[in-house]
Formats: C-alpha cells, sequence, structure tokens
C-alpha cells in the first residue's frame, strides 16, 4: 500500500510542476497542454499518466478539502468553526443556515470540479477504444478511457447536486466556443447515466490496486437512479418504480465485490487505506497532493500541529444518533464503553488533552453538558481527524473514501424497500451487526416506517463522508423540510427548551432557512455569470 502512495506521489508530483497555466474561460475550463495534447494519448504509459493526473485534480483543495466543506454544511447536519467559534461567523450564518448565496467556496469548487472535467475531456477525446480489446494495450487504453468517463460523471453529480441547471462541457475549448448555456437539470443526469455506462464497459481493472474498478461506476449509476426514481421532472424512461428497479439492478452489479471492514474505525485511517470496503477512495500523498485535511479538520490542539477544527456535528444530529442507538439513560459520555453503537467512538471527538499541555483538557458537547458557548456546544467530527497526534505538517496523507461498501448496502435495503422484493434486511444487517446495535422497530413496521428508519440510517453512517447533502434532498424538498430542517428548527426556543434530557440554547444554534430557492441549489457563481455571456 505504501510503496502504491509512493508511485502516486511521484506521479503526481510529476503533474504539478510541468503544468502551466494556458488559458482561461467560462467554467473555469482551464487547462494545459499535457491534457489537450492528443498524442499524449497515443501512448499507453502516457495516458496512464493522464489519467493520474485526471486523478490527481480531484485531489486539488478545490475538490477535495472545499468540496468536503460545501458538502457537509450545506446538509443541515454539521456546524463550523471556522472564522471564529459564533453563530454569527459568515459560514455559520450563510452556508450551514442553508442560505449560502455567493459562496466563495462554492465557487472555488465550481472551478475545480470543471477543470477536472476538462481533463476528462482531454482523455475521452485523445484515446482510442475498441469493443473487442485483442492486446494488452487495447485493454490499457480502454481501461484509460474508462476512467475519464467515470471521473467525469463523478464530476457532474457534484455538480448537479448542489446546483442542478449546469453548462454541459463534453468537447475541448476552442477559439469561439467557450461559453455554455446553462443545461437544464435533467439533461446533467442524462450525461452522467450515458458517461457511467460507458465507463461500466470500458473499465476492466487494468489500473490494479488503489483505482475504482467498473462497480464504482454501478454503484453511481444506481444512487442516479434513486435520484430520479423521486423526482418525477428527471424521469424520461419511465416511471418511478423502473428507475428504482435500474437502481436495484446497477447496485446488484456491485453487491459481493467487496465485503465490511471489521473495525469501522479503521475506514478513517492511514494504516486502513484501500481495503476491502473501498469502492473508490481518493488516494493522498502529503508530499504531492498538498492534502490539508488533518489541518483543516483536526480539532484545536488535539495534534502537535496545524488544528483548525472546522467540522462539528451539530448537537441536534448527535443526540440524534445517541436516541437512535444510545438510550438517553445508559449513556455516560465520559465512558464510551456505554455506547452500544460501535461507529460512535469514530464519529465524534468531544473529550481531549491538549497535546501541547497534557493536563490540559478539552471538553465540548456532550461532555459539556453546560455549553457556555458555541465552542463547546457541539462535537467535533473525528473522522477526518488527524489520528497521528505528532503530527506538526500542515499537509497530511491520510486517504478519502468517496464511495464503501457500507453505503451499497444501504442503497439497496432502501431500493428494496421500495420494490417491496422481500430482501432488505438481507442488505441492511450487516452494516447494523458491524456497528453492533440491534435491529429497530423501526425496520419492522410496513414500508413508510423503513423508509424513514433507512434515511436516518444514512445520517448515522455516513455523516461527514460528503455524502449528507445528496441523500438529505434527493427524496424532495418537503421530506427535507419534515425530516432535517424543521425537527432541528422546533428544538431551539428563544433561550432555551427542553428536548428529551437535552437543552438547544438560541445562541448555540443557527436556525435553517426554509426558503426552497436557498435550501435545495446553490447560486451559479457570479465568476461564472460575469464571464459567460450565455448565462443571464
Amino acid at each position: 500500500m505504501k510503496n502504491l502512495k509512493s508511485i502516486y506521489q511521484m506521479k503526481y508530483l510529476k503533474y504539478l510542476l510541468i503544468i502551466p497555466m494556458l488559458f482561461t474561460i467560462s467554467c473555469d475550463l482551464e487547462e494545459n497542454p499535457p491534457f489537450l495534447d492528443e498524442t499524449l494519448y497515443q501512448d499507453v504509459q502516457s495516458a496512464e499518466a493522464a489519467r493520474d493526473g485526471i486523478y490527481q485534480s480531484i485531489t486539488g483543495y478545490n475538490t477535495q478539502e472545499r468540496r468536503l466543506f460545501i458538502e457537509n454544511l450545506y446538509s443541515g447536519l454539521m456546524f463550523t468553526g471556522k472564522g471564529g467559534n459564533r453563530v454569527t461567523t459568515r459560514d455559520m450564518s450563510t452556508l450551514c443556515s442553508l442560505n449560502p448565496g455567493y459562496h466563495m467556496d462554492a465557487q472555488f469548487l465550481w472551478q475545480g470540479l470543471y477543470q477536472t472535467i476538462a481533463r476528462a475531456n482531454g482523455a475521452i477525446a485523445g484515446v482510442n477504444t475498441v469493443s473487442d480489446p485483442q492486446t494488452q494495450d487495447e485493454v490499457a487504453f480502454n481501461d484509460v478511457a474508462g476512467h475519464a468517463y467515470f471521473v467525469r460523471a463523478w464530476a457532474y453529480f457534484r455538480l448537479v447536486t448542489l446546483w442542478g441547471d449546469l453548462p454541459i462541457w463534453t468537447e475541448l475549448p476552442s477559439q469561439g466556443n467557450t461559453n455554455k448555456a446553462l443545461s437544464p437539470e435533467v439533461d446533467v443526469y442524462n450525461l452522467i447515466i450515458s458517461d457511467l455506462q460507458t465507463a461500466s464497459g470500458l473499465m476492466n481493472g487494468n489500473a490494479g490496486v488503489g483505482y475504482p474498478k467498473q462497480f464504482a461506476a454501478n454503484m453511481l449509476l444506481s444512487k442516479i437512479y434513486m435520484a430520479i426514481a423521486t423526482n418525477a421532472s428527471l424521469q424520461t424512461s419511465g416511471g418511478a418504480m423502473d428507475y428504482w428497479t435500474m437502481a436495484y439492478d446497477e447496485g446488484m452489479k456491485a453487491y459481493g465485490q467487496y465485503s465490511l471492514v471489521s473495525d469501522f474505525a479503521s475506514l478513517f485511517t492511514v494504516q486502513g487505506e484501500n481495503s476491502s470496503e473501498s469502492i473508490f477512495e481518493l488516494q493522498i500523498s502529503q508530499d504531492a497532493t498538498n492534502s490539508q485535511m488533518g489541518r483543516n479538520f483536526t480539532p484545536w490542539k488535539y495534534k502537535a500541529g496545524m488544528h483548525f477544527g472546522w467540522f462539528r456535528v451539530t448537537a441536534f444530529q448527535h443526540d440524534n444518533h445517541l436516541k437512535t442507538y444510545g438510550g438517553n439513560k445508559t449513556y455516560n459520555p465520559n465512558n464510551l464503553n456505554t455506547m452500544p453503537d460501535k461507529r460512535y467512538a469514530a464519529t465524534y471527538l468531544y473529550d481531549y488533552y491538549r497535546y501541547d499541555r497534557p493536563a490540559a483538557r478539552v471538553r465540548a458537547y456532550p461532555s459539556a453538558t453546560w455549553r457556555s458557548s458555541f465552542g463547546n456546544s457541539h462535537p467535533y467530527l473525528f473522522k477526518w481527524t488527524e489520528k497521528d497526534r505528532a503530527h506538526k505538517n500542515q499537509f497530511n496523507s491520510q486517504n478519502i473514501v468517496d464511495m464503501r461498501y457500507a453505503e451499497l448496502l444501504l442503497m439497496l435495503a432502501e431500493i428494496s424497500n421500495e420494490l417491496g422484493n422481500g430482501q432488505r434486511m438481507t442488505y441492511l444487517k450487516p452494516v447494523l451487526d458491524r456497528a453492533g446495535v440491534p435491529v429497530r422497530a423501526a425496520f419492522n413496521q410496513g414500508q413508510a416506517s423503513f423508509r424513514d428508519a433507512i434515511m436516518n440510517e444514512y445520517k448515522i453512517e455516513l455523516i461527514g463522508e460528503g455524502q449528507d447533502s445528496f441523500h438529505v434532498r434527493r427524496r424532495g424538498m418537503q421530506y427535507f423540510l419534515d425530516k432535517t430542517i424543521l425537527p432541528h428548527n422546533n428544538s431551539i426556543g428563544s433561550q432555551k427548551v427542553a428536548v428529551g434530557a437535552k437543552k438547544y440554547a438560541a445562541n448555540r444554534e443557527v436556525k435553517f432557512s426554509t426558503n426552497q430557492a436557498e435550501i435545495m441549489k446553490l447560486a451559479i457563481p457570479l465568476s461564472e455569470i460575469n464571464t459567460n455571456e450565455l448565462i443571464n
């Protein structure tokens, strides 16, 4: 595994050093000679190096740290201490309140994703594929093209989830072709479907360990069909049940190709990289990709240096987890052994001793039951915390698991519930068994009850992994309002209001917007509007 990372490091560093800026156009499809030069794709070794450059583009700051920042905080499940531990900071009062406006980080994310698309477009245009590869070179070229289609679909999936209508680029820019009008959301979804179908047919495992296989395309396609199944305006090939069926068929192509790891916490460590559960994992090298995950998302003073602590799980969502599996009467926040859910300790951090002052204790909710300030009112997210507490560097090397088998199993359980095929517990139970929690009554009280319970299970299993913004919205505005926004808002009083055994103080929380124009989609970035003549 470490040898593989060293290879990535050399490849990525090479591309970071040789790529100068060429030009800038709308959508920030700014690219560089290597990715626009079709001769690059006539030699297998060069084409594979270009493939690695495509993957490198989604480990950059805009498409990694900023993406996770936007996707996690625009979910109604997380807060941030960035800019100061107050409810009035820019991000708390906009993004975390679900009224982000023209958000700077969203603008840079838009640019980063379109730059990724440009690199993928270069490979798609330059690689010749064959329907029946006979030589090792043909196998390799097919695989490179498959990865390009997969990454382009992945980037458009991120864009359409957050923005809806988009400019669609499937070709390289040229003189006189530097602007695109917005295409309807349904057209973006159709492109993603086409790209993933193509990727699934071309990806063949030739790239080896650490790269996604064709089953990643199947899983992502299943997610796309799930989103379409609950949105009639996106349905072009039948009704909802047809899309649930297609989602099941695609998900089953990946089912059984992976397995859950026994230790949930290991998924978020350097030692647990590229595990049997990983379906798509971003390969991070401290020296090559300059990943600042460990700096940005490690709690204050938890490690030796560079600790910003930007990710907090809302106290409300923490308590939702606690009420679901912990039990208010038996759980002791000072003793993790009293929490039956094995995911809990790997998800939250709220009580530790400073690395620089081992006698100084840092406490946040739920350990800090008094919640005297915003800073101690919400637990930190532990998943992306730098686990090496002696680490001083600004950059770190922990991989980012973007798609994993547990999510696929939850998806198949949800799909089975909608189809009524009698298989929903086949897929759900392994996830619950790994967590050490029982099958709740809600999973056995009919289709509607199971639906709500499985949607809640995504929040508990995947919190902070970049999937939250998608899952909380894909059943539509009303479901988002009823199951995420209003329960949180209704828990906040003008001063303090009791919710079970807990109290939520108005000056420790923000209320979420209920305006559909704000809560469902981000605004097209001003940089795009100002440079694209075809967007008003």
